[in-house]
């Protein structure tokens, strides 16, 4: 049976890797939504709409009248630090409410939208908490626009034939330029920048986060996963964490991280990647010539912010996926070679030198 997938945020970190998935399954037709253009290609048609203007969303969604699925990975960031993400509540709620309505509306064959959101849902971002963490797990105190998202999807699908699963994923791992939400380029640009300079790789976090508990999320994993979410009948109406399945520590996987660069590791000396980087943009330039590297701008690569965030988590970041696995959701990744295997890859695809 032929399928329709709308993945929101197509371009991202996640939607990106969600609409490679789908494509290559062979009976998906996916359309993606973001303000970016892109070019179609084939079972692919990319749409560029302001998920924000209802004028512009009824106008290019109308003709989605065949829509079985809608995957949504969209994200508007706020400025500030990880702990102030959650003050621009208004927007992402409502970008997720206009874009399910309009598919709603246009036709009467949907079947499942999948909710992306993550583990800040339990205030990972605030400092330490219950773990591990678990979908039963109460609130943090508000506010959090996952809530919002949640609680509007849940009332807006009330007594209608489609369901919904949401996934919790925690640091994605994955490749999307001009996309915050992913720690491989950081790592990868911050240690070619430290070989150029010829200083070990050192970990440029907190003391505590060196040696702390921590999971990530490869971005292809995570894709597959919201593909089992889609058409599982288990998950209609149910929430899920989403990891690799495993458990690591910084200190255990930073000497295998130099070396993919063929450094030397070095200790723990924190520093504030978002201010130490932000004279970095004509080295880089420089680089790029030197190494012959893809062309990316320098503040398109990285989100040094979030780099922080994620080497500043001094306190153990544990999801149980105990219940994904109930549900038939099996794959995992080993993060420790992941790391090893796409940072490789950066290199080998010219990305850094």
């Amino acid at each position: 049976m032929q399928k329709k997938a709308v993945v929101v945020g197509a371009l991202g970190v996640i939607g990106r890797y969600i609409v490679e998935k789908l494509v290559a399954e062979g009976d998906w037709q996916v359309v993606g939504l973001s303000r970016r253009p892109e070019k179609n290609s084939p079972r692919y048609t990319h749409v560029s709409v302001d998920l924000l203007n209802t004028r512009d969303v009824a106008k290019k969604l109308k003709g989605l009248s065949d829509v079985t699925h809608v995957f949504y990975a969209a994200f508007q960031a706020s400025p500030g630090n990880a702990a102030g993400y959650a003050s621009n509540i208004a927007p992402n709620r409502d970008m997720l409410a206009n874009a399910v309505t309009a598919v709603d509306r246009a036709g009467k064959s949907l079947q499942r939208v999948v909710l992306v959101t993550g583990t800040k849902y339990y205030g990972t971002h605030l400092g330490p908490m219950k773990t591990p963490m678990r979908e039963t797990d109460p609130r943090h105190m508000p506010p959090n626009y996952y809530f919002d998202q949640i609680d509007w999807l849940t009332a807006y699908q009330h007594g209608k034939k489609w369901s919904w699963a949401e996934l919790r994923p925690q640091t994605l791992c994955g490749f999307a330029p001009g996309t915050a939400m992913s720690i491989l380029p950081a790592i990868a640009v911050y240690a070619a920048i430290s070989k150029e300079l010829g200083l070990p790789l050192r970990f440029p976090g907190k003391p505590g986060a060196w040696s702390t508990i921590y999971q990530v999320t490869e971005s292809a994993h995570f894709a597959s996963a919201c593909l089992w979410a889609a058409t599982e009948p288990r998950a209609a109406n149910q929430a899920y964490n989403i990891t690799n399945g495993d458990y690591f520590r910084w200190r255990n996987v930073w000497p295998r991280i130099a070396a993919v660069f063929g450094m030397k590791p070095g200790d723990v000396q924190t520093i504030s990647l978002t201010q130490h980087m932000a004279d970095k943009a004509d080295l880089w330039a420089a680089m790029t010539r030197k190494y012959g590297l893809r062309r990316f701008d320098f503040d398109q690569l990285v989100a040094w912010p979030f780099a922080d965030y994620v080497f500043g988590s001094d306190w153990d970041v544990m999801s149980d996926v105990t219940k994904s696995r109930l549900h038939g959701f099996h794959d995992v990744v080993d993060s420790e070679a992941m790391f090893e295997r796409m940072l490789k890859r950066f290199r080998r695809e010219k990305i850094v030198p």
